[in-house]
Parts: C-alpha cells; sequence; structure tokens
C-alpha cells in the first residue's frame, strides 16, 4: 500500500532570531512553506530577506527559534550537512568560479557522481546560453548568463528545496523573460523560496508570499491576492507592485 501524501510544511521557521555581531537582523521569523511551487519573500532593503536564507543555510545559526526541513530540526547545523539533505542556495553574488569553464563549473557542483546527461539536456532546456557556451570560461558570460549558470549549479542533481536570492537584480529585461519561462518550469519540479526585488517578476511565478518588515514576517498569503491589492502593497512595500518595472 503506497504512503499517502504529507501535508506537512517541507520547511518551518519558529520564532527564529539571528544575531550578526551586535546587530539583532531576524526577530522572531515564522515561516512555513508548502511542497512544491514558490513562495516569495518580499520587503524593503534591509528587512532581513538574505539573512533568513542564509539561516536555513546554516550560513548564520539562529540564536533562538526552531528551523525544521521535512520534519527535522537543522538550526545551527553546518552548512555541507544542510545540502545535503536536498537544500540548494543561490546567493545574489552568483558565487559561479570564472576561470573556470562553465562545463568545470558543473562538474564541480555534481557531488555524487558524474553529469547526468539526461538532467543536463533539461537545464540546457531550461537556459539554453549554457549549451552555446559549455566549454567557455564562465568568466566570458553576461551577468544574466552568470545568473543562469549559478541556478544549473544548483540543479544539477534534483533538490528538494532551492532558495534564491533576487535572481533579476541587474539583468536585461530580455534575460528576465527568459528566466520567468525557466522558473516556471523549475518550481513544478521542486519548491523554491525566492527573495526579489522584480515585483512584476515575483508577481508572475509566485504562488504564495510573504512579505518582511523589520527582522519579521508580516504578511503572508496567495500572491495573486498582493498583485490584486494596490492598497495593501503600498502598506506592506511602500509602493505598489504597478510602479516596480
Amino acid at each position: 500500500m503506497s504512503e499517502m501524501p504529507t501535508t506537512e510544511p517541507l520547511l518551518t521557521l519558529s520564532g527564529v532570531h539571528t544575531h550578526i555581531g551586535q546587530y539583532h537582523i531576524l526577530q522572531g521569523v515564522d515561516l512555513s512553506l508548502k511542497r512544491g511551487g514558490m513562495t516569495v519573500l518580499l520587503g524593503r532593503n534591509g528587512a532581513g530577506k538574505t539573512t533568513t536564507l542564509r539561516t536555513i543555510m546554516g550560513l548564520w545559526a539562529p540564536s533562538a527559534g526552531t528551523v525544521t526541513f521535512d520534519g527535522r530540526s537543522i538550526g545551527g547545523t553546518p552548512t555541507p550537512d544542510i545540502a545535503q539533505s536536498g537544500i540548494a542556495y543561490v546567493p545574489e553574488t552568483m558565487a559561479v568560479f570564472a576561470d573556470l569553464t562553465v562545463r568545470e563549473n558543473m562538474i564541480l557542483a555534481a557531488r555524487s557522481g558524474p553529469l547526468d546527461q539526461a538532467r543536463l539536456d533539461w537545464i540546457f532546456k531550461l537556459f539554453p546560453a549554457l549549451k552555446k557556451f559549455w566549454q567557455f570560461p564562465a568568466g566570458v558570460l553576461s551577468g544574466g548568463q552568470k545568473q543562469m549558470l549559478a541556478i544549473a549549479r544548483a540543479i544539477v542533481e534534483p533538490r528538494r528545496l532551492i532558495l534564491i536570492d533576487e535572481p533579476t537584480k541587474g539583468i536585461a529585461p530580455a534575460i528576465i523573460e527568459a528566466m520567468i519561462t525557466a522558473f516556471a518550469e523549475l518550481k513544478r519540479e521542486t519548491t523554491i523560496l525566492l527573495v526579489e526585488q522584480n515585483f512584476r517578476f515575483a508577481a508572475s511565478l509566485g504562488d504564495d508570499v510573504a512579505v518582511m518588515d523589520d527582522g519579521r514576517i508580516v504578511h503572508r498569503g496567495p500572491m495573486a491576492e498582493l498583485a490584486r491589492d494596490e492598497a495593501l502593497q503600498t502598506r506592506l512595500l511602500g509602493l505598489s507592485l504597478d510602479a516596480h518595472q
């Protein structure tokens, strides 16, 4: 008899506080992610969005509260162990190796063994430029292409959760459109927590949304609901989504 699918959240943060030196950045974050789809984390600069991703990934340890992934506490767990559990992180800095070829970057990211050709073919459909520049140093790629490579490195093996920090920052509009198509496909395979300042991009892809302010979650709900409510957008974010191109 097959197991019934679980309705338990994939990831839960309960009362999470994070200090960085003397600074108290996260001040009791409560957040849960259902399995599958995309949750968008919005908020003004300095609200604590990147700190939330880095705390989940174990790059900073929570000073209070719990981080639970698939029923197991991971708060304070070493980052390699968190990655091994099936979580990938694409930082805002992209973190690709400029002197290595695209192929070599992908090989380094494939921790469990050789590159899987079927998986690569799927990634090339998402990001065709990577196939074109396969044998070129990553340093010759444009900013948008480097972002594609960073995401491809995160998904070179199947992941259960992907944390992505501002993938459209500084990216040309044509590349952003291509990324919308790629992300729409990607979120069918895995769960995504996306930090993003391009609200049109976020609204076109997000299933759920959480808004941060001063280190706390101040709003949670369906992305479509927030996208329709300009008064709520203005109250939570300072500007309506239509004001952000």
